[in-house]
């Protein structure tokens, strides 16, 4: 019988930890690298602006997020605190975080999307470190200024008459703010879908209103999910949207987690309506397209970012009393592990070149190993497109990695929980997995009390449980098998029949088979090209492309709104 590879959440952490450590600039203190070309001759990286704006903010969650999976030994302190000063520069009027004056940025400004990454990074210090005064300081100062910046709606002159909005409903002007300008009418990032873009800082927002009892974040938040449920029309009824999913999920996170803080079940419900559509346009197997009815979904791609959207929307909507834990333990052991690169061979280098005005040539393939792409297909990473590897998604992946880490094994005053097939050696009990080659799940205990193992429903109805080697009866517990009295020490067991399922799935246009073993996918017919995922069989050598030769271009036919971030 076929061997596979098994499922390793802290293996895809290391690689990531190898990426966010490797592809930064020592010249500039460890600043990140966004713009990474693999698919030109010789491959290369290019300063950005980006780098010095939402990347400095992500790539610190995600050094951060790597370092709690594989523990303290793992400390890249250099790089990390090199993160954490770039994000306490450069701030500005209104209390706006701008960007230092690189060579190779023009005009300085602030981005309200942008403003998502830096207070959910600054939410972030304040978790490690809570007495941080001027992280403190700076994230309610930007709060502040965000809220003086947003226009107020509270009439509505119709034709037939005016009428008072009875909710609070607040909206930006634009979506650029410039350091020594403000508002100017004639700038705009020309990304369109202003109101959900400079709105994915909802989730932070509440966030720092949980955490930090700041009334004026909850405030903010409260008058600008109104605006995206209401007057913007931004989503219909169902949930439904036209344009960035990446934004729009974000969006659908923050608004559960403000449902559950205001105890308010409408933002909760469209929360789960915005869930529910994307969730209908992906695959089983966590392809999730970057945007919706944009463009035909057969040139849509799929942004890592996505993924780690709707991971977090989906953890946020179980904890206000929603079931989605299958989606999450099949989008992060599958599409998302999947879109990470693990073997650079496949890029062209050139190391006679000398680093300078912003450019890096030196050893890209072995620096690119652990990088995540924006420009995956179901079957493949598209190698054509100028996001083969993007470090939006090298920031926000490892988020993902921590969500899940921290939920598989979860604990209350009744029962120690695992709620994932996933191996951890965590203080409250060590999980130890078998799939896809046994189809099992053991779990040590390590305190007196109830345990239960998460049943899912791709493992059938002949569940078989075991305690210290003996059968004990089948019972559950709110969609876990349960074991009543257990003592530290004890070993559970949970398994169940072997099944290989080969599924008929049709993703971005193409027919494919999708070979699945239990929770993992294993395989894919027709395989994908030219870096073809799913290589997961034991024994087999994984076949890569070979080096690109002849000075080949990245794919400059895109629209242009998929060109620049």
């Amino acid at each position: 019988m076929k061997q596979y590879e098994t499922f390793d959440l802290a293996a895809v952490a290391e690689r990531a930890r190898h990426y966010l450590t490797h592809m930064v600039d020592e010249a500039y203190d460890y600043l990140p690298y966004w713009y990474v070309q693999i698919n030109e001759a010789p491959a290369y990286a290019k300063h950005v602006r980006v780098d010095d704006a939402e990347l400095v903010a992500s790539w610190y969650e995600a050094i951060v997020s790597v370092r709690h999976i594989l523990g303290p030994e793992s400390l890249a302190t250099e790089v990390e605190e090199a993160f954490r000063r770039h994000l306490m520069k450069s701030w500005g009027p209104k209390g706006l975080r701008y960007h230092e004056d690189y060579p190779w940025a023009q005009t300085n400004h602030s981005s309200f999307h942008e403003m998502a990454y830096i207070l959910g990074a600054l939410n972030r210090i304040l978790e490690e470190h809570p007495d941080d005064t001027e992280a403190e300081r700076r994230a309610s100062e930007l709060v502040r200024g965000m809220r003086e910046l947003v226009v107020e709606r509270k009439i509505r002159t119709f034709w037939s008459g005016d009428y008072v909005y009875s909710d609070k409903i607040y909206e930006f002007p634009g979506d650029v703010y410039l350091r020594d300008g403000g508002w100017v009418p004639e700038r705009v990032t020309g990304r369109g879908e202003m109101s959900i873009r400079n709105g994915m800082m909802l989730h932070s927002l509440v966030v720092r209103a949980e955490r930090h009892g700041d009334e004026v974040a909850l405030d903010l938040a409260e008058g600008m999910a109104n605006h995206l449920l209401g007057l913007s029309r931004y989503f219909n009824w169902k949930g439904e949207f036209f344009g960035h999913v990446h934004s729009a999920v974000w969006v659908a996170s923050g608004l559960a987690r403000l449902g559950r803080l205001m105890k308010n079940d409408f933002y909760i419900e469209k929360a789960g309506k915005i869930h529910a559509y994307v969730k209908s346009i992906s695959s089983s197997f966590g392809y999730v397209p970057e945007y919706a009815q944009w463009y035909p979904q057969t040139e849509v791609h799929c942004e890592t970012c996505c993924i780690k959207d709707m991971i977090q929307a989906s953890l946020e909507l179980i904890d206000c009393g929603r079931d989605h834990w299958d989606l999450v333990h099949r989008y992060v052991r599958n599409q998302l592990t999947e879109q990470q690169v693990q073997d650079g061979s496949f890029v062209s280098v050139d190391n006679s070149r000398e680093d300078s005005d912003g450019h890096t040539w030196r050893d890209i393939d072995k620096r690119v190993a652990g990088g995540w792409s924006g420009g995956g297909e179901p079957n493949s990473v598209s190698l054509q497109r100028f996001r083969a590897i993007a470090g939006c998604c090298v920031g926000t992946a490892p988020q993902a990695l921590k969500l899940v880490w921290d939920r598989i094994v979860t604990a209350d005053d009744n029962h120690v929980t695992v709620n994932m097939p996933i191996n951890r050696d965590h203080d409250l009990a060590k999980v130890e997995i078998g799939y896809p080659n046994d189809y099992s799940i053991k779990v040590t205990a390590k305190r007196d009390g109830a345990h239960r193992i998460r049943v899912f429903g791709w493992m059938g109805n002949l569940i078989e449980l075991k305690r210290n080697g003996a059968p004990v009866p089948v019972a559950y517990s709110d969609g876990c098998a349960l074991f009543p009295e257990v003592k530290a020490g004890d070993t559970l067991e949970l398994r169940h029949p072997f099944e290989e399922r080969d599924i008929p799935e049709t993703v971005r246009g193409l027919n494919l088979t999708v070979k699945w073993r239990g929770p993992d996918v294993v395989d894919m017919d027709p395989p994908g090209l030219p870096l073809r995922l799913y290589q997961r069989e034991l024994g087999i050598k994984k076949v890569y492309p070979p080096p690109v030769l002849g000075g080949a271009k990245a794919d400059v036919s895109m629209k242009p709104t998929e060109q620049k971030r």
